[in-house]
């Protein structure tokens, strides 16, 4: 199914129902726009024919006679014109994006009747496009937003990691320079009284620095989570964390709760050990696999992780 869109009298399109929907869900198309296909005898209004949903599910509906036009509502500029004067029924999607627009069609017969055989740019969005600055030919875009690449969000989970272990450094040094741990130790008190000999044995200035390193790390990174949705490795690498359905800053839950203190009560029980790397891998796996980038983490918060815009962190405007 091709599927046209318009809005304010000009259009854009085609596009397929997947693609509809994911800018449904996205805010992108708007109900009070207008939507085409074949099988409707004219233009409609989108919530007319979602009943106001976010989401489109086609009936099985009669094919409209071919004489009828698919553009009995949709007006056309007047510089579109050809040269003899007659309607060429369709505007450029630079036009409607507000991007410089290429060298028109020469072919007078050009119409969206024709249209409907090419095939739709999947970055075409009715609403922002995304920034053109920071997109390459190997980028993956949804809608108005630019998925992170998958090494860019490997780079920024080593990165936290490695902000982790410098913060405890200080007590690592310290340790190393005590005895080696006995071989000997039979049961978990044995364990216990010589952990607390081993913190006896460290200097208090070490131990104060070393809590202050990562009590300080551990606030940083909430702070930039809370109010960028970035870790510090993400900050570095440039991505960000956002709500899959607004593509905007997530919240409080899925952000914090979710994706932060659910995450470190997973991970943290396993650093000790390289079955750490089990889960991890999962999740990159699974994100290289999904056509958004989606890994379980994502799943589990219903997030994306995507490139860095500033527009990503203005609130969401209210629905009137």
């Amino acid at each position: 199914m091709q599927i046209f869109l318009a809005r304010n009298n000009v259009q854009a399109g085609p596009y397929s129902l997947d693609q509809l929907n994911i800018m449904l869900a996205s805010g992108e198309v708007l109900l009070d726009d207008l939507m085409w296909h074949e099988g409707l005898d004219q233009w409609q209004r989108v919530g007319n024919l979602t009943n106001n949903q976010t989401v489109y599910r086609p009936a099985t509906i009669s094919r409209p006679d071919a004489n009828d036009s698919i553009i009995n509502n949709v007006t056309v500029f007047p510089e579109d014109k050809a040269s003899d004067g007659e309607d060429r029924q369709s505007v450029s999607l630079d036009r409607l994006y507000g991007k410089p627009e290429r060298p028109k069609v020469t072919d007078k017969d050009a119409n969206m009747t024709t249209n409907r055989h090419h095939t739709p740019h999947h970055n075409v969005s009715l609403n922002k496009k995304a920034s053109s600055k920071n997109i390459s030919a190997q980028d993956k875009v949804l809608g108005n937003v630019v998925l992170a690449p998958i090494m860019s969000r490997v780079l920024a989970t080593a990165l936290d990691w490695l902000l982790l272990i410098m913060s405890f450094l200080p007590l690592m040094l310290a340790i190393n320079k005590l005895d080696g741990i006995p071989t000997d130790l039979q049961n978990m008190d044995e364990m216990v009284k010589y952990s607390l000999s081993v913190a006896e044995s460290i200097p208090h200035a070490t131990q104060l620095i070393s809590n202050a390193m990562v009590f300080g790390l551990i606030a940083l990174q909430l702070l930039f989570i809370i109010l960028r949705g970035q870790s510090l490795g993400k900050l570095i690498t440039g991505i960000r964390v956002v709500d899959q359905t607004t593509h905007r800053l997530p919240s409080f839950v899925k952000l914090v709760v979710i994706r932060t203190l659910v995450l470190a009560l997973i991970y943290i029980p396993l650093s000790t050990s390289f079955i750490v790397f089990i889960p991890l891998a999962i999740h990159y796996y699974m994100a290289s696999k999904s056509p958004q980038n989606i890994g379980w983490h994502d799943k589990l918060a219903n997030t994306l992780v995507v490139k860095a815009e500033s527009n990503q962190l203005a609130k969401e405007p209210k629905i009137k």
